[in-house]
């Protein structure tokens, strides 16, 4: 495992479908809108550029967060975040870090079957940018949803 790295396991939830939170780049920002759309998750997954402590402090009130430091994440505090995590839901494991540049493995050879990532702001591996707004980006969060031996991905677009 890297330097940097944590591997935590959640609990099997059986047959049912679990709806596991995914946020990134929150940089210091928590909008009411980006907790309601995770609202009712077991858990979350914070990609990083968290900003400050207390976004996770917050997003613990609504569910366990697993959360890796991005390149914003600074002070005392941040050196509590790993770079990488390993989550696993189900039967599925999913590597989680800020930056996919920063990938140093193949995820299919390691096992893992989703790499959940933050940093570009884009939605496509990663949740997008949920904290203030970039470029001409949409505010966004994601959702996976497992079930089984099924795992799909679901991008939410924030009404602001």
């Amino acid at each position: 495992m890297p330097v940097g790295s944590r591997d935590r396991r959640s609990r099997k939830a059986g047959d049912l479908m679990l709806h596991v939170g995914v946020i990134s780049d929150t940089h210091g920002l928590l909008r009411p809108q980006a907790v309601a759309a995770l609202r009712g998750c077991p858990m979350i997954i914070h990609a990083g550029d968290v900003g400050r402590p207390e976004i996770l402090d917050e997003l613990r009130r609504v569910a366990p967060v697993f959360a890796v430091r991005g390149n914003v994440d600074n002070g005392p505090w941040a050196l509590q975040l790993p770079d990488t995590e390993i989550v696993q839901v189900e039967d599925h494991l999913l590597h989680v870090l800020h930056d996919v540049n920063a990938l140093n493995l193949d995820p299919h050879t390691a096992g893992f079957r989703a790499v959940i990532a933050g940093h570009s702001h884009q939605p496509k591996i990663n949740p997008g940018s949920a904290g203030p707004r970039r470029f001409n980006l949409p505010v966004s969060v994601g959702r996976l949803m497992v079930s089984g031996a099924e795992l799909e991905a679901e991008i939410i677009n924030l009404d602001l």
